[in-house]
């Protein structure tokens, strides 16, 4: 029988360099003299022997396949036939095992060319639904469907353990000018590991690349992706998304617990492992309910190759890290969050990317995901690259990322880094190290326009969600909409107002009458943008000391300070953001290798400040002048911020309602000051919300028990006032009594 493919073909496939297998491979009709014929090509690096199987008529017929290469390349012509038929092949390796599989080449396209049309226009919002690696069935066939871009490949394979890594195995086929890749893989199932065996065009290496858009990887430090199907989970969470939808997340409560998975605690007593998923969710969630806190926000849980990046070099942009349980555990976390009432936040790193040989870096031998030139292309300070964001297809990427933690994980917002240096080309550049714009600006115009059309898009589709920016200069209308001008966040973090307040409480109190303008500066600027005010994993690293260690004086001093800094963060507007530790007071700086020092709190003084962040919580919870009104001047009055000397500050927040109102003093010198008056809006009793100084909270009890009435005495421009008894370093919440 002669054969019907040419030894260019043949050498091509060999060479794993053929650019369209499906052109050679699988069932063909081809002339054979005067007639049709079909011709079955299959590559099978593995065989000695191969048959085509073909079962029509209710009888099998086994033919066996002539050998045309050593390295595996085998074909059987079936004369008398016109057109494909439906078989099978059956493959004896070298050991004499045999098995029978469907052949990958005998299949169509599964992209179709609508799916392939929006990909290429990088419009395609839910492209993880067709991208990387799908558990499908074609007719009564089931098997794993990938699709990878690599737009300037050669060739691109699947590999894995299934076919030994052997690039040669299961080349893909090219779909059209698109530079996306696709093959059905019969047989394959859920846990497959594999990776890309990209050849790039005009260089001779060969690279192996985990899957951009994989679900799932290996446990770190190993990087294969693993095929997963994270559809069939059952949520129970459609009570607290609809609540979310409906409400207006500037007007409810937000304060938030930063945590660090990995650090938060460990399981000890077994060599100090992680705990899983599903073990944050037994003691994480009934924590984070008891302290009263409304959010968790987790430090990016995406798949990360590197412990000490904290998640913030991600490479898995799909896939919930390995190092706690496989994403259906994530689900189960993030529902019985919900189910708790308790929303989750993530930290979401659009702005760079790590180099890893595995990842996004020269994903194809090219720069595909980052710029070529590292002026625009790379943050020498972190040793990685940053995304094309001109580039229609990186953008969907991004887009589809953002979009899909919300609609495959129920997420309730993304908290996105380094929003700063994505929006300035100039960002921790020297003169001559960055590109100006096109109008010879400093602004990273495309930056700017996918962050604009980011929050849009969430905002259109996922109402009640939030972005947060964390954005550290003084760019304007950052947490404004996009139709008015701004960037779109729904928060953007108060950097200037963190630094302020650290500054000013590390100094001794009798230097801070002459910094008082430190403590009320950010009220110039308060309702310019909608504000978190926070106190993050960044103040507790690198030298910056504990939240507690920063605090100045003794034991005691140390305390009562960082309770009087936690109580004027809450009084403040704005919500409220805490790293994990910050809330029980750890001396140490945060580690991420080990645990949080659970251990202090046999301590008094350590489980009094946790008493008081917990008190805080629900304060703000329960009393609307704390949330309600945060960004709008008129949910916060000054009382006096004129006594410099002693260092004492008062103020109201508001509420909606008129009867809405909290008077809130605060005393920054450790000095007890008796018979201290402070006007008040109307007559009454007034009693003691919190005092911050009470011994519950590991204080002195200085303040004014049962309550102060208000007497027809104008102070502070008010017709009324209370003599009080501020405590020392303390802060009072004082309500008028029902």
């Amino acid at each position: 029988m002669s054969v019907t493919i040419s030894r260019k073909d043949i050498d091509l496939l060999v060479g794993a360099r053929h650019w369209d297998p499906f052109s050679v491979l699988g069932p063909h009709v081809v002339g054979l003299g005067k007639k049709k014929a079909v011709a079955v090509r299959a590559i099978l690096p593995l065989a000695e022997r191969a048959y085509v199987l073909d079962s029509r008529g209710g009888t099998e017929r086994r033919t066996g396949m002539k050998r045309l290469h050593p390295a595996g390349v085998f074909e059987a012509v079936f004369p008398d036939e016109k057109e494909r038929f439906p078989y099978r092949i059956e493959i004896v390796n070298h050991d004499g095992h045999s098995w029978r599989q469907d052949d990958p080449y005998a299949f169509g396209c599964i992209l179709t060319d609508f799916d392939i049309h929006l990909l290429s226009e990088g419009t395609h919002l839910d492209q993880y639904n067709k991208l990387g690696s799908h558990i499908v069935r074609v007719g009564d066939v089931s098997g794993v469907a990938f699709a990878v871009w690599a737009p300037n490949a050669e060739r691109v394979s699947v590999v894995g353990n299934f076919n030994h890594w052997d690039g040669r195995a299961h080349p893909m086929r090219i779909r059209g000018e698109s530079g996306i890749w696709e093959i059905f893989i019969p047989g394959l199932a859920q846990g497959e590991i594999y990776k890309y065996e990209i050849r790039p065009r005009d260089a001779g290496e060969l690279l192996l690349k985990s899957d951009p858009f994989a679900l799932r990887f290996e446990p770190p430090p190993r990087t294969g992706s693993i095929v997963c199907e994270i559809d069939g989970y059952t949520w129970g969470d459609a009570g607290w998304l609809a609540a979310r939808a409906s409400r207006d997340p500037l007007e409810a409560p937000m304060t938030v617990y930063e945590v660090h998975l990995g650090s938060w605690k460990r399981k000890e007593g077994e060599k100090d492992r992680y705990l899983t998923y599903l073990e944050f969710a037994d003691e994480l969630i009934p924590y984070v309910r008891e302290m009263g806190y409304t959010h968790i926000e987790l430090l990016p849980v995406s798949e990360h190759p590197f412990d000490g990046s904290w998640g913030y070099q991600t490479l898995g942009y799909f896939a919930p890290t390995a190092r706690f349980g496989p994403p259906a555990d994530f689900m189960t976390f993030v529902d019985r969050c919900h189910q708790a009432g308790i929303g989750v936040i993530l930290d979401w790193v659009p702005a760079h990317f790590p180099k890893d040989g595995h990842g996004l870096a020269r994903f194809d031998g090219t720069h595909l995901f980052e710029h070529a030139d590292p002026r625009k292309g790379e943050h020498s300070d972190w040793g990685t690259l940053i995304f094309n964001y001109g580039r229609r297809e990186v953008r969907n990427f991004l887009l589809s990322n953002a979009l899909f933690w919300l609609e495959k994980y129920h997420i309730d917002g993304l908290r996105v880094d380094a929003v700063a240096s994505m929006i300035y080309l100039d960002y921790s550049r020297n003169p001559g190290d960055w590109i100006p714009n096109e109008f010879g600006g400093r602004e990273n115009l495309e930056a700017i326009d996918f962050l604009k059309r980011m929050n849009e898009i969430i905002h259109a589709k996922h109402p009640g969600a939030v972005t947060i920016a964390e954005e550290s200069t003084a760019w304007p209308m950052v947490s404004r909409p996009v139709y008015l001008g701004g960037l779109g966040f729904t928060l953007k973090w108060n950097m200037g107002w963190m630094h302020d307040m650290l500054e000013y409480m590390e100094k001794e109190p009798i230097h801070r009458k002459f910094h008082f303008g430190t403590l009320t500066f950010a009220l110039l600027y308060a309702f310019h943008e909608n504000f978190v005010l926070p106190f993050s994993h960044d103040e507790v690293v690198h030298g910056k000391r504990s939240m507690l260690d920063k605090m100045p004086g003794d034991l005691w001093q140390k305390f009562a300070n960082l309770r009087l800094l936690y109580s004027y963060m809450y009084a403040h507007p704005g919500k409220k953001l805490l790293f994990m530790g910050g809330e029980i007071g750890q001396w140490e700086e945060w580690n991420h290798d080990g645990q949080l020092p659970w251990h202090l709190l046999q301590w008094d003084s350590h489980k009094g400040l946790q008493a008081l962040v917990r008190d805080l919580n629900r304060l703000h919870a329960a009393a609307p002048a704390l949330h309600e009104i945060d960004f709008r001047p008129e949910g916060f009055e000054w009382v006096d911020f004129r006594d410099v000397d002693n260092s004492i500050l008062s103020f109201l927040r508001r509420g909606k309602k008129p009867e809405d109102f909290l008077v809130c003093v605060f005393n920054f010198t450790p000095v007890v000051r008796g018979g201290y008056r402070v006007g008040v809006p109307a007559p009454g009793l007034y009693q003691e919300a919190l005092n911050s100084d009470s011994a519950h909270y590991g204080g002195g009890n200085v303040g004014n028990t049962g309550g102060v009435p208000a007497k027809a005495i104008p102070w502070n421009g008010r017709p009324f006032s209370v003599e009080l008894t501020l405590p020392p370093l303390g802060a009072l919440f004082l309500r008028l009594a029902e």
